[in-house]
Formats: C-alpha cells, structure tokens, sequence
C-alpha cells in the first residue's frame, strides 16, 4: 500500500487544496503517513505568495529531502504557489525534488504519484490548465470537524501592485451557488458548525457569472439550504461591502457579527500606489456607516508598512487611524519586493530596518487598543465555540468568541464549566488580558 507524508504552508485557501489532495489519495487507496520516514512520497504543497514564505517553503522542502535515501526509497513532491510562481526555475534550484506540480495540478495528483512509483511520471514539471475545485471532489478536513473554511472563488480580478496571486492563480472564477451548498451540506452531516467563507474578495464572488448569482445570492441559499450556525466572512474589499450585506448581518445571526477586511495601509498617496480603490475618507466612512448598521461588530484588518514611498507622516497618519477607530485586530506586515510585481520598480525604496522600526510601531500601538478594547466584554456573557483543551494548560479549556476567528485572532480561556470540543457555550467574561478572554461556562 503507498503511503505519502503531506505539510501544508500558507493561508486557508492554500489549506483547502491540501486537503482536496489529501481526500483523493485516499480514495485512491493511499495511507497517510504521520511519519515522513515511513511514507513512499514526501509531498509539500507550497505558498509563494511573499518572500518570507518562499524561504519557509524552501527550508521545509530540503528538511523533507533529508528524508530521502538509497536504502529507503522515496519521492518529493512540491505542489503550489511557489511551483506556479516560479514555474521550471525550480528544476535546478532544488535537484533533490521529483516532481513539480502547479496549482492547477490538484485533481491529478493521485495519477501523478502512481506514475512517478511506477516510473512512469517523465515530465519534472506540471502546469496543467486552470482548475476550479467542485463538490464533486473528496475532502479530509484537517481542521477539527466542527469548523471548515470552504473556497467560494479561486483567483483574482484586483490588481494591486505589490500582488503576485492573479499570476499565480489566475483571473477571478467563482463556484455555483448550488455547487457551494452541496459541499456545505456534506460537511454539515459531518458535524461542522462554524464555517469560515474564503475568497481573495468575497465581495468580488459571481462578478464572472451572471448578473442574480452574488456574495447576497450566496448567503441567501446557505441559509436556507443549511442550519449551520456560524457563518464567517473573511478577506472582503472594503468597497465591495454594502447596505444590503449589513442589513442582512444584523438580520441574521447564523451571519456572525465578524468582517476581516484588509485595508493595507490608510494614506491616500500610499493606497494610490498601491492601486487600491479607496482612500482615507472613505476607509473612515465606511467604519462609521458598519458599526451604525451592525453595532456589535468585530473588525479585523492587516496593514502593510514600508511600502515604496511611504514617508514618516504616512506613518503618523496611520498611527492616528488606529488610534481613533480602535479595530478589533490588526495584523501588521513588512512589505517585500516581490520579483515581478509593479511594485518592483518603484522609486524610494523602504529601508528593512526602517520597515521593522515601523512594524514594530504599529505593533505596540494595537496590543495596548487591544488590551484596552477587550475590556468592553468583561461582565458580558457571550457564545464561545469550544475547542478542547488550552495549548497553555490541561487545567482550562480553550475557545473562540464569535469576534475571534479560527488560528488568527485570540481566544477565551474558559476556567470553569465541562464541555467538548465543538460545543457552543455561554461564558460570562471576567478577564480581558491582551489578546484573549478569560471566564467560565454559565
């Protein structure tokens, strides 16, 4: 029986292929293999989005090769964003790979594999067309069953300058409504109740379709169609949300009261370079016009510093956003120049150590509105999805709040009560701390 060893890098919508991968091999009849001594094939599907991420990617493929050897014979696989990016270039910077396989190349991969066991695989690397994954396709989840992210789009339409993901995965394509909610019923029989919606831009889902099929279309059918009870949006375009989406958030509250939108930075000049379709006036109405309309509302956003031609001021400025929108959570991030972006050949580059002082920055600034803002839940009672037992001690368990996402954001430490993993409780915060909560099962 062949047996293969998978890592999976980079973000969920990465994590979604692996584990299309994963549910085809084993309908083909292949073991996971927890051990990567003891798989047939090393297989690691890759992200290239950034820099930092092909170095990762690279470090963990040579960790993998160390595997490899006469006595024991085993092949390597790389699958991904970096093979896409980078295409055959690969061959002779990483030799001690077998096989290259793009993005597109996830329906083949047991056709792949078998061939490459049996000698049979010529071709090093495999660019097949552009692929959109359908319900049709096994998936093993490797999240706990009880919470999924489930891929509503593939590729992308924006074209921000410093973004290589339309080149590595192509123009915008959306799945079918009905396609979409018959994935989701399977999980649903599976016990999955808190579903995470991914996408580049949901808010962009079914521009490439006709004119009824949309991000409101969507919701309208897994509400319907389904009765999970916890349904996240995640990566919107600030302008692609609307009165309509509000109004139905507050509406519904199977929709939970959470947007992660990436806004990248506030400066006008910044945003214009950026190619980004808003600027500061509109990023300050758009807080305002979202928390009349949905009041309880968690916002989490990232923001890019260091980005060519930002100045001290730009900074300032967007030191002084944070400050008086407080946002729930924000990640920060350091640009990098990535080969083949239009970013590339801009003008005043950022020094790095002058990106991290400002990294670093904006980093101190949120934790200390962080630690501040939580403290509106002290005293409140709210539903905790239930994750098991903390990372920090067996003594307490570990969940999420509707304003806390899966892996990102913080949590709640629950130190009294008795419940199971996927369990949605009431627990009545006593403790805000920087990032997480603290209280007990009422």
């Amino acid at each position: 029986m062949p047996s293969f060893h998978l890592v999976s890098l980079g973000c969920a919508k990465n994590l979604v292929d692996s584990e299309v991968m994963l549910g085809l091999l084993q309908e083909g009849g292949w073991d996971m293999e927890e051990d990567p001594a003891k798989a047939s094939v090393l297989l690691v599907n890759t992200c290239g989005f950034i820099q930092p991420a092909v170095e990762e990617a690279v470090e963990v493929i040579l960790e993998m090769a160390s595997y490899k050897s006469e006595e024991s014979v085993k092949f390597l696989v790389v699958t991904g964003c970096l093979v896409q990016r980078y295409k055959e270039d690969l061959q002779n910077e990483l030799r001690e790979v077998d096989l290259f396989v793009g993005t597109e190349g996830v329906p083949d991969i047991v056709r792949l594999l078998e061939g490459l066991l049996q000698g049979e695989q010529k071709e090093k690397t495999y660019l097949p067309d552009r692929f959109l994954m359908d319900a049709s396709y096994a998936r093993t989840l490797s999240t706990p069953f009880f919470r999924s992210s489930v891929k509503i789009t593939e590729g992308c339409n924006n074209r921000c300058t410093y973004c290589m993901i339309p080149s590595i995965r192509g123009d915008l394509r959306s799945r079918n409504i009905d396609d979409i909610v018959e994935e989701l019923k399977r999980l649903e029989r599976g016990g999955m109740k808190e579903l995470s919606l991914i996408a580049q831009d949901l808010t962009a889902y079914g521009n490439d379709l006709d004119k009824e099929t949309n991000l409101l279309t969507l919701l309208a059918a897994i509400l319907k169609n389904t009765a999970i009870p916890w349904i996240r949006l995640m990566y919107l375009y600030p302008s692609g949300v609307n009165a309509e989406l509000l109004s139905l958030m507050l509406a519904e509250e199977r929709i939970l009261p959470y947007m992660d939108i990436p806004f990248q930075h506030v400066s006008d000049s910044v945003l214009k370079r950026m190619h980004r379709r808003y600027g500061y006036d509109n990023l300050c109405g758009f807080i305002d016009n979202v928390r009349i309309a949905v009041p309880d509302i968690a916002l989490r956003t990232t923001m890019m510093v260091g980005f060519p031609g930002e100045t001290e001021e730009d900074i300032r400025q967007l030191e002084q956003f944070l400050q008086e929108y407080r946002l729930d959570h924000v990640g920060v991030f350091s640009y990098t120049n990535e080969e083949g972006a239009l970013s590339e050949f801009y003008e005043q580059q950022c020094p790095e150590e002058v990106k991290e002082e400002r990294r670093n920055r904006i980093l101190t600034l949120q934790a200390r509105i962080s630690e501040e803002s939580l403290q509106k839940y002290v005293g409140r009672t709210i539903p905790v999805m239930v994750e098991g037992l903390s990372r920090e001690t067996d003594l307490l368990l570990e969940g999420r709040s509707v304003y806390q996402a899966p892996d990102i954001d913080g949590c709640v430490l629950i130190n009294d009560g008795i419940a199971n993993p996927g369990d949605i409780v009431q627990v009545r915060i006593t403790e805000a701390q920087v990032y997480d909560l603290v209280g007990g099962i009422v």
